[in-house]
């Protein structure tokens, strides 16, 4: 059951839309107000309202709502375009996106939009600290602004990726137009990981916390992972051995279904819930403006809606045989419709046209000539429950569960030279209770050497977190970018138009290109301060 509904914030310079309303299980966007920042931040259901609306933009169409997953899913080359994918997400297939990409200027405002928000609670908390004790204790106080730094730092760690040098805003108000350079990286990383040690120290363990807000152990899984970002093996694995109170779940299907969110491994998700008001759902590019509170991605990939996109058949290929993450992922052609239930949920099926019909879905020739049956993509879909997407999903989206924090945790054991620690860990999420596939090593993933359990590691990434958004910037990290394409390149293993259209360049194409609209904006930002290879 959904606990937390973000709310919608407005900056303006001087001024923040808030919104001060709440009830036992949600905070409602009823009565909003124009406030001066000092007059705010009196009680905690404001800072509990200003700390909402920093979620609110992941919800945005730049980030979750749609376009960060089409440009992961498609650079990784996890996804291939049917022929009414729109231009602006084929770019990411074939790289040809360049600074006037409309979707990538969202998802560059969305990030310092929500930077703003973050940082106005943030600079705030002499104000915050100042509230008497009798409103408002100290551990809560310590607790939202850990929320704070912590969404702050999720947004700057999207930029830093994806963008590399970049603005290092740090006081509200800050619209991107006003005008700060590009920062060197090494100050966003540096800022970055003290948000998240600070988050770390003072948000609340799962058990303790409200479904759907920050706790500690998404602070600590997030700040291993910026450490592993940086090749910083030990310090990412001290972190990574705090992330405790979370599991693997039985049923792998459960961290993808509406009905079993929240749960054991589920560390940090963007929260969505259709009840609570999607009206704004096509106009919230960048600001969060209105109620938007559902997701694209079931109607955008579903097989049975839209199908804009499909799992590439590299990715399937990527699957050995027998292993069932194969048919919880995708939709395979022939599946047939299953009437068992458990609790209600039918999480291993699918209902079209009410359950009748066989899943169908046309073949295609590679560019190699071999015959490709195409698949659906199952995750994040609601054909278990319902025919139709209906262009929005109430599933939330993930964004860190302990599957990936053991597959990470394993490679900084391997890279630290505990190679069998490392295999033991990624058998650990082999050996889910409903997937169960031999350990490693096998036949064709031996893991005796580095190289090789890089080899096996990189495998099992793929497949148990395809469609997360994880395995582009694993790529990039691993300095495997290149490679990948060019392994698509020579094998052929992509549909004829994606291959002769694929213009993949290595340095350029790691980075994406400053937005346009922030050079022609920003004084303190020119043409030449452009990343490599896109001026």
């Amino acid at each position: 059951m959904r606990i937390i509904k973000f709310i919608s914030i407005s900056f303006l310079i001087g001024l923040v839309v808030l919104v001060n309303s709440c009830d036992a299980d949600k905070l409602e966007l009823t009565n909003p107000n124009e406030l001066k920042p000092e007059s705010y931040f009196e009680n905690e259901t404001q800072v509990q309202a200003a700390v909402n609306a920093a979620y609110g933009n992941l919800q945005t169409r730049g980030l979750y709502n749609r376009h960060i997953w089409f440009g992961y899913d498609n650079m990784a080359h996890e996804n291939s375009g049917n022929s009414q994918l729109e231009s602006d997400k084929r770019q990411y297939l074939n790289f040809s996106f360049d600074p006037a990409h409309g979707a990538i200027a969202a998802f560059w405002e969305s990030c310092y939009r929500g930077i703003n928000k973050a940082n106005f609670v943030i600079s705030n908390e002499e104000r915050i600290n100042a509230i008497l004790p009798s409103e408002m204790s100290s551990e809560r106080k310590a607790k939202f602004i850990g929320e704070a730094r912590f969404l702050r730092a999720l947004y700057y760690f999207m930029i830093v990726t994806r963008f590399g040098d970049a603005p290092l805003v740090l006081e509200p108000p800050y619209e991107v137009a006003d005008g700060l350079p590009r920062s060197p990286a090494s100050q966003i990383w540096t800022l970055i990981e003290q948000d998240l040690q600070y988050a770390a120290a003072n948000c609340l363990p799962k058990a303790d916390e409200e479904a759907g807000r920050v706790t500690e152990g998404a602070a600590w899984a997030m700040l291993g992972k910026v450490y592993l970002f940086q090749k910083k093996y030990q310090d990412a694995l001290n972190a990574f051995n705090n992330v405790t109170g979370y599991s693997l779940v039985p049923n792998y299907i459960d961290n993808f279904l509406e009905e079993r969110e929240h749960n054991a491994e589920q560390i940090f998700q963007v929260e969505f819930n259709i009840a609570a008001g999607e009206s704004a759902k096509w106009n919230s590019d960048r600001s969060d403006q209105g109620q938007n509170e559902a997701c694209f991605r079931g109607q955008e990939y579903g097989c049975n809606d839209w199908f804009n996109v499909y799992p590439s058949a590299n990715l399937v290929a990527e699957f050995e045989a027998g292993d069932p993450r194969l048919g919880y992922s995708f939709y395979i052609p022939g599946d047939v419709p299953d009437t068992e239930e458990d609790d209600g949920i039918r999480e291993n099926s699918f209902i079209i046209n009410g359950g009748a019909d066989t899943v169908t879905i046309a073949p295609i020739v590679l560019a190699n000539g071999t015959t490709y049956n195409k698949v659906g993509w199952r995750k994040y879909q609601n054909y278990y429950k319902q025919n139709n997407e209906d262009q929005k999903s109430g599933i939330n989206m993930n964004i860190i569960r302990y599957a990936d924090v053991l597959l990470m945790m394993a490679e900084c054991q391997a890279q630290l030279g505990n190679i069998p620690a490392g295999v033991a860990l990624m058998n650990q999420v082999r050996a889910r209770a409903d997937v169960n596939v031999p350990a490693y090593p096998t036949a064709d993933y031996p893991v005796g050497t580095l190289a090789e359990f890089m080899v096996a590691l990189e495998h099992e990434r793929k497949v148990e977190l395809c469609g997360e958004q994880v395995r582009w910037p694993d790529l990039v990290r691993w300095g495997r970018a290149e490679a990948f394409i060019g392994e698509l390149q020579t094998t052929q293993q992509l549909p004829a138009q994606e291959l002769s259209e694929l213009q993949f360049q290595s340095p350029k194409n790691l980075l994406w290109p400053i937005p346009q609209q922030e050079i022609d904006a920003n004084v303190n930002i020119s043409s030449a301060d452009q990343n490599p290879g896109y001026n």
